[in-house]
């Protein structure tokens, strides 16, 4: 074990010796704002989430991708997102580039994951929730790395049945450990995908390895749900609408520290004004985002559950977690879609204002209240802007006091970092291009230790580039510096430059005031897409267009065929009918 000597900076004392290597416990939120978290701001009950941020470091400049997909990808291997398959995810990658390098839109073979190099040093790997990562038997989790897996193949599924989202899905993927998976006839999602990671930890026990345990939820994932008592917590919450709220956010987050002081803040075209809403608009919005912090407060609930069971089997202490969010808040809003959608929507849903966020709804918090979730921050989720790249992250060792507890680490972080760290506080040295014997694509995420001890403010040296892209919105950070554009309907297209670091808000474009950084920072951005294969999108397209046309193409127009038969029979009879009736009226007298 002499690696992990030379691999982890810390002072690991008699916690992580030869024989007791730490476990490591991801816990991935799904499309949380940067504010959703009580450690961060937020007035949403997350107890057990601020008690890690407590005992650890709140990283308040850590960066995914724009949906869930890509962010777990690079989660998964510490390779940037075109490089591990998901240039784009199979809701919004257009046709013509399905199956071009790098969009693959599943994880692909020229990559490894955290779990297969644990597995390979030692670990029990166990993943239970939302995997999205692939949904055939070789792109599984248990083909993975992973020796136990009870995995959501799509981007969300209903919280307490065993049912898609009917909009854009025909059945639900679940599998356990490769094979279709027979779920409860009643269950709650968080609570579902805690019970199997509990036990897949006492699985293993007497094996006396360390374990990791990959637990992704999906909440808040539309259909935002949660049990009755959660939303009825809320009841009254947010009846002052969400520019209150976003208002209220921004001045609690610079008080936990996690936003400088004075943050500038813009308000979003999209949020709309709560005051021109009708009471009936404002009682159905109010609630959905009851709804949303319910079911918020029932995740923190499972994670603390899970952290209970730890503490009792003795794992707590030399455990490492890691909390974060895949992407920023989700602005897609089933109250505001097309009288078609509407129609489809209530169609398959009760869509009624006391059904909101309970069994048999369809339910989400809309963008409004999802600019107050990202607060103070612009943009959300699908887009390149803060809000949806920006997300609430914490790193707790409890038994390590080399970890400066409580503390915020302020300097820039990317979800590619996580791999490295991880791997490294294991002592499992990271693969640098090559494993078991093939050539792979080499991580390139930078190990965070320094900053959870505090020796250093950032990993990052600020004459890096670091490129991003993802349905044409795309990203090029160098230090404090970001160069950023979003396509409609998210924006104009148009190059935009901001320091984050001193303008998280994005308010101010430097682009014309530091032409010389700008034009630097573009050529970087070209040099980044050309290693990288990045593909222009085709004319016209926005990924919410995209998802419509693919689910109209995949699911629709299936849906359709399968009903020809009763429709030709229906044909037949009234063909039948009128032909009928028009002998009847010749053969009568006249």
């Amino acid at each position: 074990m002499a690696a992990l000597a030379l691999l982890n900076p810390f002072t690991l004392g008699a916690q992580a010796t030869a024989t007791k290597r730490p476990n490591i416990v991801i816990l991935l939120a799904d499309d949380w704002g940067f504010t959703d978290v009580g450690a961060f701001g937020g007035e949403i009950a997350t107890p057990n989430i601020d008690a890690l941020a407590a005992t650890g470091v709140r990283f308040s400049n850590f960066h995914v991708a724009g949906s869930c997909s890509p962010t777990r990808a690079m989660l998964q291997t510490g390779v940037i997102n075109h490089r591990a398959g998901l240039g784009n995810m199979p809701e919004t990658i257009p046709p013509e580039h399905l199956g071009r390098p790098g969009y693959e839109a599943q994880l692909n073979n020229r990559v490894v994951t955290i779990a297969d190099q644990l597995r390979a040093g030692g670990y029990r790997t166990y993943l239970t929730g939302k995997w999205h990562l692939g949904h055939t038997p070789d792109t599984l989790p248990t083909a993975r790395g992973y020796d136990h897996a009870l995995a959501l193949a799509q981007s969300g599924a209903d919280n307490f049945e065993d049912k898609p989202n009917l909009l854009i899905y025909d059945k639900t993927e679940w599998s356990e450990d490769g094979k279709p998976a027979k779920l409860p006839t009643r269950f709650y999602s968080s609570t579902l995908i805690i019970d199997k990671m509990i036990s897949y930890i006492d699985s293993g026990r007497s094996s006396g390895k360390p374990f990791l345990a990959s637990v992704n939820f999906i909440a808040n994932h539309i259909p935002v749900q949660a049990p009755d008592a959660d939303i009825a917590a809320y009841a009254e919450r947010y009846t002052a609408g969400w520019t209150a709220l976003r208002n209220e956010r921004r001045a609690a987050a610079i008080a936990k520290g996690v936003m400088p002081g004075g943050v500038a803040m813009g308000t979003m075209d999209t949020s709309g004004d709560w005051s021109k809403l009708s009471p009936l608009e404002r009682r159905q919005r109010a609630g959905a985002m009851a709804a949303y912090a319910g079911m918020g407060t029932a995740m923190d609930r499972e994670i603390g559950r899970l952290i209970a069971h730890l503490k009792a089997i003795g794992a707590y202490e030399n455990t490492i977690f890691v909390f974060l969010s895949d992407n920023g808040a989700e602005a897609t809003d089933p109250m505001a879609m097309s009288a078609f959608a509407r129609w489809n929507t209530n169609l398959q849903y009760d869509q009624s204002i006391a059904q909101q966020g309970r069994p048999g709804s369809l339910t989400a918090q809309g963008a409004g209240f999802a600019s107050a979730s990202v607060s103070p921050l612009r943009g959300y989720k699908f887009t390149a802007s803060e809000g949806g790249l920006r997300v609430p992250m914490i790193i707790a060792w409890p038994g390590n006091p080399a970890i400066k507890g409580g503390s915020v680490a302020a300097g820039f972080a990317h979800v590619t970092d996580m791999s490295p760290t991880l791997l490294a506080f294991a002592g499992v040295a990271p693969q640098q291009g090559s494993f078991a014997g093939r050539r792979v694509e080499p991580m390139i995420g930078l190990n965070l230790s320094p900053m959870l001890t505090g020796t250093a403010s950032t990993v990052h040296p600020t004459d890096r580039p670091l490129g991003y892209e993802l349905s044409g919105n795309a990203v090029l950070f160098k230090g404090d510096y970001k160069l950023v554009k979003n396509l409609p309907p998210y924006g104009d297209g148009r190059w935009r430059l901001y320091n984050i670091t001193a303008d998280p808000g994005e308010t101010n474009d430097l682009s014309r005031s530091d032409p010389k950084r700008f034009a630097v920072m573009q050529d970087d951005y070209v040099a980044f897409a050309k290693a990288n294969k990045v593909l222009p999108m085709p004319e016209g397209y926005t990924a919410p267009s995209q998802i419509t046309a693919n689910a109209l193409r995949t699911l629709l127009i299936p849906r359709l065929l399968k009903l020809w038969p009763v429709a030709a029979v229906l044909v037949i009879a009234i063909a039948a009918l009128i032909w009928w009736r028009r002998r009847r009226r010749r053969a009568s007298p006249s």
